[in-house]
């Protein structure tokens, strides 16, 4: 009879409580957060830049067309020590969510004693055992809005993950086409050697017959040694670009990876979207955003924590003595409710000094987010007058190559004729291997804006994963 008298007053109390409590006000949605971070800029319907229409495409990684480059970005997000990093922090964060939501529930304990009294000694003789539940009326939102602050915060943490997740394919992806560069410039330069080696000895023959003089065959042999320097500060550039591939992989950093041959082809155009979606689906953007709706929560957790707060115990129980005679109307099991009333009345300005914080911390969070947004955009155009200008260069380069080629078999012709010297031929030789040097550079750096596009506009490397629960 005790404990269903106790289990309906509490039940009751409960009720009453429940529905006397105050409704939490909602976070500032997407659109409040952009007006509010970014009240000076003008949102745009385009890009300045032209772009491909449609909407931003996930899976940009098998445009390029190399099945080795996907196996290497998923072992990359597999092993990359960072991302680990990242993982570890959603499972705080997601352990903060789980912490936040058990100060909602009620607390049970369980509560034993027991004491035998000796001869000649002092005390009781006290024994028992208790169940005392309590609960806090989170009449003001104190302890829901601590509870969704941590769940924005970890909302915040798992975009920074799928963020850095992405950040981590695309770092795959340029060290990849790094790697091919490196190696097709120590395949032209050695090359270029031996066009030199071929030189010096045309000059030495030359010279012997007394056709050419010793200006000849000095040029001749210091063409080929510039030739063999950029040889040998290419070998340390592809080891380079080898171990810093590796360190992405998760793998020992030996310069044993093996790249591919050729550069791919550059895909076709990318559809940009609007620079609104750009902060609608990008991790990073996602992120920020959140952050934001958590410092909102934990201005409202504040404020709470300077209202009165209201408690409820109740607790059941068996209790015996060895030695005090309990009173004749005493019965077991034993039973109670109660309650408790708290209310800050003077803290020195700390109250008052957590909500100011609070406020300044939701001040930070939105500069954060504009800065981050504008950033977004800025990387967005960036990147598309890039690769424009970019093309334009690799046309220039195209006809430069192809205009040096056919000089440089002209002169040799000129010099086997003898209408010119081996000066010629070597000046020109060297003018076509830097417009092929050019030529490799700004293609490879045209696959490495077409990976920064991707990467600006939010499009994930693959299916980007459903976000993890933690709640």
């Amino acid at each position: 009879m005790i404990a269903d008298r106790l289990l309906l007053g509490v039940a009751g109390a409960l009720v009453v409580l429940t529905s006397a409590a105050c409704s939490l006000k909602p976070p500032p949605d997407s659109a409040a957060i952009r007006d509010e971070a970014l009240v000076p800029v003008d949102s745009a319907d385009a890009w300045m830049r032209a772009a491909g229409s449609g909407e931003v495409a996930d899976d940009w990684l098998v445009s390029f067309r190399d099945a080795q480059l996907n196996t290497l970005a998923a072992e990359a997000v597999m092993n990359n020590a960072d991302l680990r990093v990242g993982a570890a922090r959603v499972e705080q964060a997601a352990g903060y969510v789980r912490k936040a939501g058990a100060a909602i529930q009620p607390t049970i304990d369980a509560v034993g004693r027991y004491n035998t009294k000796f001869s000649g000694g002092l005390g009781s003789g006290l024994s028992g055992a208790l169940l005392v539940a309590g609960w806090e009326i989170d009449l003001w939102g104190r302890v829901r809005y601590g509870r969704r602050a941590a769940v924005e915060s970890y909302e915040a943490v798992v975009a920074d993950r799928e963020f850095a997740r992405q950040s981590v394919a695309a770092l795959t992806a340029k060290a990849w086409f790094t790697l091919t560069e490196a190696l097709l410039l120590l395949d032209l330069s050695r090359e270029q050697v031996e066009v030199a080696a071929r030189g010096v000895e045309v000059a030495q023959k030359r010279f012997e017959v007394g056709v050419a003089d010793e200006r000849e065959l000095n040029l001749s042999q210091a063409n080929l040694s510039t030739f063999e320097e950029v040889v040998i500060q290419l070998e340390q550039a592809r080891g380079d670009a080898r171990r810093a591939l590796e360190v992405l992989l998760g793998r020992y950093p030996a310069a044993e990876i093996q790249g591919r041959p050729t550069l791919p082809e550059l895909p076709g155009p990318v559809p940009a979207g609007i620079p609104l979606q750009v902060l609608e689906r990008r991790p990073d953007i996602i992120g920020a955003e959140r952050r934001v709706a958590s410092a909102f929560s934990r201005v409202g957790e504040a404020k709470a924590a300077r209202l009165p707060a209201i408690g409820l115990t109740a607790n059941l129980g068996v209790i015996a003595s060895e030695v005090l005679d309990l009173k004749d109307d005493f019965s077991n099991p034993v039973g109670g409710v109660g309650g408790s009333f708290f209310a800050p009345l003077f803290r020195g300005g700390q109250l008052k000094a957590n909500v100011d914080i609070a406020e300044a911390v939701q001040r930070e969070a939105i500069a954060n987010y504009a800065g981050r947004a504008l950033r977004a955009i800025s990387e967005v155009e960036s990147n598309l007058q890039g690769g424009e200008n970019l093309a334009r260069r690799r046309d220039v380069l195209d006809d430069a190559v192809a205009a040096n080629q056919r000089s440089l078999e002209l002169e040799g012709i000129a010099f086997r004729i003898g209408t010119n010297d081996l000066r010629t031929v070597i000046q020109q030789q060297t003018i076509l291997y830097a417009s092929q040097v050019a030529l490799i550079n700004v293609r490879t750096l045209e696959l490495v804006r077409r990976v920064d596009l991707h990467l600006a506009l939010g499009g994930s490397f693959d299916e980007a994963p459903e976000a993890e629960e933690g709640r």
